[in-house]
């Protein structure tokens, strides 16, 4: 199909190896020793980059120094960063956002490791290359992955938005004003872009195309309703689409009875449903003579959705997943009492080429429940688990069960991420410990780190971990992942509206595979901060070993066996 999974090295007298795994506007590199443990005066790896036509390299930068070596160390009030030639990365692996990832073609990747002398002066060893397409479609033509950038609480935003206007500029405090919030702003497009990354780009991509072809029939469920350029794009549609949005108790008297107004004005024809709990599917079809695709996923149509959780979308492309989809929203339409009954139900082909990719919509009933056979999924897995679950915390049963009982497996790696709404539980992101639970950064965060935006309110902040996703054995021919709006729990299998999606395919799963990596580490990251926030001295790399009992700051990767597995499932 043209796109690669990962790309390994390519310089075979470098003392390292290098792999590349493609993402999803990201790329994962990991890197790890090729013999032994790297010398003691290794002090990190510097990372370039050059897109696609090119051969101009642009280094990679972090936020922290030696201390004085690269500069001065930033401070809170004056955030700066630095390239990693002069302060490199002292980590295994590395997770990049290239500034134009939709470009055609390779981009270059050079990781050069790093080592200090006494002196203090850094000495550059052999590098290492590769080389990986990045662009948009994960399967062209066929399937694209795309998620949210699920980075408000971040110093990315912090430094590219927050600083010139807060959060409450961008996004209503209050949910139920998001069809009339107005942001203020001076930058608010570009930021928005950023923070709903390509899920929003897919989202209204779709609805665009629909719009461009006179004769597309479009068919939308929607949990939460208040994006205004969303409801704009139907209300243009008018006739020749029909929505269904959620009628549970938390959607009556707020936004989507107002977007159930404007829409009904605009000649769609809205329904309103609950099913047994919920309806909670995010989904769109639109079958036209031109275009035909649908999107599903964890990502809902609404301010919060888009710009401030975590979340991802899928976009197929064919007849047969119109066919599908199309046929799940008639039955919800026509007879949401017997659907689980229907053959929507149960597990549904979606006839994508060379992808073995299927879904299954809820409500069900005991005869085709999904849930067991998820968890004996999860229980039957051979090389590695990773997740990231909104509400596990909060979701006894099968899944959690098997996700508890896999960590215990030495030959596993078992890393997962959820959010939970009270108290807070951060473990170590690393393989086979408990699951890292979202935690608020305190605003004294230790320099050179900067206070990250809060939760908004109850309403519009809340969750910020959305995703329900489940990758398993990624590095293998059986590499699988679970997807959609189904929160794997016993109400999303036998009350609520739901799509669950599973994909076998290798680069569905490395894309789901750095979503969680990703999100893991900055989240982790962010509980170390929370812990160092007391700390009398600034946060720096650490030095080669001076005096005796110092050890090198790579010494935990190759000594503890959780850090062990982590550097080598990567890297090779």
């Amino acid at each position: 199909m043209g796109i690669e999974c990962f790309a390994e090295g390519e310089v075979a007298n470098a003392p390292f190896m290098l792999k590349v795994h493609r993402g999803e506007g990201m790329a994962l590199l990991a890197m790890d020793w090729r013999r032994g443990r790297p010398p003691q005066d290794f002090v990190g790896f510097a990372i370039e980059y050059a897109e696609p036509g090119s051969d101009r390299f642009y280094p990679l930068k972090n936020r922290l120094t030696f201390g004085g070596d690269a500069g001065t160390v930033p401070s809170a009030e004056r955030p700066e960063t630095f390239s990693t030639l002069v302060a490199p990365i002292q980590k295994f692996r590395w997770i990049h956002f290239p500034r134009n990832a939709e470009l055609q073609g390779d981009f270059s990747y050079r990781v050069t490791p790093m080592h200090m002398d006494a002196d203090g002066t850094l000495e550059a060893g052999v590098a290492q290359t590769a080389s990986l397409a990045l662009a948009r479609d994960t399967v062209p033509g066929l399937l694209n992955v795309a998620f949210t950038r699920g980075f408000v609480s971040s110093q990315a935003f912090v430094d590219r938005f927050a600083r010139r206007g807060g959060i409450d500029s961008l996004v209503p405090g209050d949910a139920d004003d998001g069809l009339t919030f107005v942001p203020t702003h001076h930058d608010a497009a570009a930021a928005y872009a950023w923070m709903g990354f390509e899920a929003r780009q897919a989202i209204f991509d779709l609805l665009d195309a629909a719009l461009d072809d006179p004769t597309a029939q479009v068919g939308v469920i929607a949990f939460d309703l208040n994006l205004p350029e969303i409801v704009e794009r139907l209300t243009r549609l008018g006739s020749r689409a029909r929505v269904i949005i959620d009628d549970s108790e938390a959607h009556v008297g707020g936004s989507e009875d107002e977007a159930e107004r404007v829409l009904a004005e605009a000649g769609v024809t809205v329904r309103r449903q609950s099913m047994g709990r919920l309806q909670h599917n995010k989904t769109v079809y639109v079958d036209g003579d031109a275009v035909k695709q649908v999107l599903c996923g964890s990502t809902n149509m609404s301010w919060r959705g888009l710009y401030v959780q975590s979340n991802n979308a899928l976009v197929l492309t064919g007849e047969r997943p119109v066919e599908v989809f199309r046929a799940a929203f008639d039955q919800y339409w026509d007879d949401p009492q017997g659907f689980k009954k229907s053959a929507s139900a149960g597990w549904c082909d979606l006839g994508i080429a060379d992808v073995d990719a299927r879904v299954s919509f809820s409500p069900h009933s005991a005869r085709n429940s999904v849930l067991l056979g998820i968890g004996e999924d999860v229980a039957a897995a051979t090389s590695s688990v990773m997740y990231s679950l909104a509400f596990l915390s909060i979701t006894p049963g099968a899944i959690r069960e098997a996700l508890v009982e896999r960590a215990d497996r030495e030959e596993l790696f078992v890393a997962g991420i959820a959010d939970r709404r009270t108290g807070i539980e951060v473990a170590v992101g690393s393989s086979n410990l408990p699951p890292t639970y979202v935690a608020p950064l305190d605003r004294d965060a230790p320099p050179p780190f900067s206070e990250e935006p809060r939760a908004l309110t109850a309403s519009n902040g809340g969750t910020r971990m959305h995703h329900k996703f489940i990758v398993l054995d990624f590095d293998t021919p059986e590499a699988r992942v679970y997807l959609g709006s189904y929160n794997m729990s016993k109400a999303a299998d036998g009350s609520n509206g739901e799509n669950l999606v599973l994909v076998r395919d290798g680069r569905v799963a490395a894309s789901y595979m750095i979503e969680a990596l990703r999100m893991i580490d900055h989240y982790q990251w962010r509980a170390v901060l929370k812990e160092r926030k007391t700390a009398a001295r600034p946060l720096t790399l650490r030095r080669p070993p001076a005096l005796p009992g110092e050890t090198p700051w790579w010494v935990e990767d190759y000594e503890e066996p959780r850090k062990i597995k982590d550097r080598k499932l990567f890297s090779r």
